[in-house]
């Protein structure tokens, strides 16, 4: 008897069903991606095409965001790993309608739409709330490092940036004179011009090192004349230290990185990295509720400002429910935002020690506020509600970073990130509601 195998005739026609819908099974990841954008309000992104139908014809927005979005939740960022998914994988075939956006398309997609498809966290987070997923008794706060797509190795001092620029110009001013001689060179054709050249990051690079420089001197003078009309109120002077002015030049020390300005050298566990903090908020189902960028590590006087994102982001899902308690690690403590979110209803719960007190800033940290904060965290009620922190928070970003492998931002500028790191938080909170949905219950 011959052996038995099932057929396996290349050449058949009709290899694929003929229905897309036969082509992956209904609990798949792609089709919770469609549902969820079939929901979304996408007139911000389709505003930004001609209402009269002139032109080539585009790709479809929603199949656009779509794709964008199910990349992202599967791992993929790559525009040209996008592409060649679009012609190889049946669930990029699915979503895509069996077209193939080429990278530069996706590229320019990503880049054109930034600001809409940041605000499209919000909406998946509507859909989470109507789902069931979300609950704002405890929220956790915390920031993890993401590198920038810049090597730190392009970090430039002022001085260096101005002797780069000097350089260039003479290098290329005898390259110009041996080539064109006294001619003005003016006879190149357009196309040769490097739009993207090194002189442009440089010059962008300075210039924004001199007005950060000078936004520090005028926030200080500011606050000097402040001081000046306080004094002059009370009829008194203000004891204390006055506030250090910043120097009139630009320190040595200071840095820029010339391929991504807004990034900087951030501190992690493994050692020092040229990238961002990205910051963000989880309810115990751990579903992210705020997602926001900022360029430096340091998590002290961000409490107030992230637990006032997630209120905005829960207000623009709709979601009227209040947040109870607001858990957050010593690297966030500030006396002051923590009195003003307990004045809204919010109970703050963040250490003023950190978990190595022998060593923590904080360690000698005194007063009725710091005490008393410690005696909360010390009860039974306080010591069950903070350990949710551990568990709610830090597996977010574990998930992220470890199991979905984003550890590095693909776009550059804060403003690019910060539109990625909340694509990326949509695409958390998709997941968790996919597998909410497809996860046998318990028996």
């Amino acid at each position: 008897m011959a052996q038995n195998f099932l057929w396996c005739d290349r050449d058949q026609a009709l290899l694929m069903p003929p229905s897309l819908r036969d082509w992956l099974g209904q609990d798949e990841l792609a089709w919770c991606v469609l549902d969820v954008v079939a929901e979304m309000d996408l007139a911000a992104i389709y505003g930004g095409y001609r209402a009269d139908g002139h032109g080539r014809a585009a790709f479809e927005p929603g199949m656009m965001v779509a794709l964008l979005i199910y990349a992202y939740a599967v791992g993929e960022r790559s525009s040209r790993a996008i592409e060649r998914r679009c012609h190889v994988d049946v669930a990029f075939r699915v979503i895509t309608a069996n077209q193939v956006p080429d990278h530069a398309t996706i590229a320019r997609f990503r880049a054109r739409h930034e600001p809409a498809i940041a605000g499209l966290f919000g909406q998946v987070l509507g859909v989470c709330a109507r789902a069931g997923l979300v609950s704002l008794g405890v929220v956790a706060l915390d920031s993890t490092k993401l590198a920038a797509n810049a090597s730190g190795m392009a970090n430039r001092s002022y001085e260096q940036i101005a002797a780069e620029l000097l350089a260039e110009a003479g290098a290329v001013d005898e390259a110009e004179d041996q080539q064109f001689g006294d001619a003005r060179g003016d006879e190149l054709p357009k196309e040769m011009a490097d739009p993207a050249s090194r002189r442009a990051r440089l010059q962008e690079a300075k210039r924004q090192m001199e007005a950060e420089h000078q936004a520090a001197k005028d926030a200080h003078r500011e606050r000097m004349q402040r001081r000046a009309e306080l004094e002059v109120e009370q009829g008194r002077k203000i004891g204390g230290r006055k506030p250090k002015a910043p120097p009139e030049q630009i320190p040595s020390h200071v840095r820029v990185n010339i391929t991504d300005p807004d990034s900087q050298s951030v501190k992690t566990q493994q050692g020092f990295i040229q990238g961002y903090s990205a910051q963000a908020a989880a309810t115990s189902e751990q579903i992210i509720i705020a997602a926001e960028i900022i360029g430096n590590s340091v998590d002290y006087g961000l409490l107030e400002p992230l637990a006032d994102a997630a209120v905005g982001e829960l207000a623009t899902a709709g979601i009227s429910e209040q947040i109870d308690v607001v858990l957050a690690d010593a690297g966030f403590w500030a006396s002051e935002q923590i009195e003003n979110l307990a004045a809204r209803g919010m109970r703050p719960l963040v250490p003023p020690d950190g978990q190595n007190s022998k060593r923590s800033p904080g360690a000698n940290r005194k007063g009725p506020r710091y005490d008393f904060m410690r005696r909360i965290i010390a009860s039974d009620t306080g010591r069950a509600l903070y350990s949710q922190r551990k568990h709610t928070i830090e597996p977010v970003f574990g998930q992220i970073k470890h199991n979905r492998r984003i550890a590095q931002f693909q776009r550059r500028g804060i403003q690019a990130c910060r539109s990625e790191w909340r694509l990326i938080a949509t695409t958390h909170n998709i997941l968790k509601l996919w597998r909410a949905n497809t996860t046998p219950a318990a028996a």
